[in-house]
């Protein structure tokens, strides 16, 4: 498993690591707003905030971003087509993160303009079905869609259909990831897949929920709560489309990039996808940065490791996608 990028080895990734001192004044001034945790709040009103802190800021000017409707499997589904300058751009399919619950075209738009700007590619940003409304398998479903479409209608955007990659923050980095299983089993050829702070498993006995159940940023209630919200019952929990990191045959999946954070609730079930990957044989670069928290790359105007880390992001997708 290559580890270029990384602060340090998955052996010793934490050992006195501190959380960074310029994400600790952002987690200050976010918890000073008084932004409540998502599990305490009623699903509309959690919508609502998250959407209000995380859209709008400074973001790279592009050659043209669009807002278009495609054909889904729950009927029209929304997409916004990031492009850069460069000429024939590989294209990357982007899922945002929220739990499968929140998130919204607006509040990936930062990410997904520093992801186009940075890797020079197409990012087609997917607004999946979310739940509780559309539970477990809606999102997954939508995700996969747009990758097809991507596939089929990327030259017609600008981009080439022939450098193609997944990419999903969080519970998006978890549709990312099922995305690829799905391509691997008769879809699109993919160059890469790249899954920053995935949620991959529903088991809370790892240590760093131990560790970092409180948070900052994501706690494990938040992570519960997520979970009743997208799962219709029990017996979702065992299909490895949800649960991604116990899919029996990971083997021949897409070449992976895994970004985790030391601070995060979700690091140890990022790092056990990243393991599973490398055990079935998959080029992975597993990218760990000790002194971050959780959502840390859509910080990257006031956190400078965070923005080295977006930078180092960039350079894999280069490098995978060409």
């Amino acid at each position: 498993m290559d580890e270029s990028h990384a602060e340090s080895s998955a052996t010793d990734r934490d050992a006195n690591a501190e959380l960074d001192p310029e994400l600790a004044a952002v987690i200050a001034e976010i918890e000073a707003a008084g932004v409540p945790q998502w599990s305490s709040l009623s699903v509309e009103s959690a919508r609502r905030i998250e959407d209000e802190v995380f859209s709008g800021g400074a973001s790279p000017e592009l050659r043209t971003v669009r807002d278009l409707r495609i054909d889904g499997p729950g009927g029209d589904l929304p997409v916004r087509v990031y492009r850069p300058e460069r000429e024939d751009p590989p294209t990357l399919v982007f899922t945002h993160g929220g739990g499968w619950t929140l998130g919204t075209l607006d509040s990936a738009d930062n990410i997904c303009r520093e992801l186009a700007s940075r890797a020079a590619c197409l990012v087609v940003s997917v607004d999946y079905r979310l739940a509780p409304e559309h539970p477990f398998p809606a999102a997954t479903d939508d995700a996969y869609a747009a990758l097809a479409w991507a596939a089929d209608h990327a030259a017609e955007l600008g981009g080439d259909p022939d450098r193609l990659g997944v990419a999903g923050t969080s519970a998006g980095g978890n549709l990312a990831a099922a995305s690829a299983i799905r391509a691997r089993d008769g879809g699109p050829t993919l160059a890469g897949q790249f899954l920053l702070y995935p949620m991959t498993d529903r088991q809370f006995d790892r240590p760093s929920y131990a560790e970092h159940g409180d948070g900052p940023l994501l706690t494990e209630a938040d992570v519960r709560w997520f979970w009743e919200q997208y799962l219709r019952s029990p017996v979702d929990e065992h299909n490895p489309f949800a649960t991604i990191c116990r899919h029996p045959d990971l083997a021949g999946v897409a070449p992976a990039t895994v970004v985790t954070a030391g601070h995060d609730v979700l690091r140890d079930e990022g790092v056990a996808y990243a393991d599973r990957l490398d055990e079935a044989g998959v080029d992975v670069d597993h990218a760990h940065y000790p002194s971050m928290a959780h959502g840390f790359l859509s910080l990257t105007d006031s956190v400078s490791r965070a923005d080295e880390a977006m930078d180092g992001l960039a350079e894999s997708i280069r490098e995978r996608l060409g």
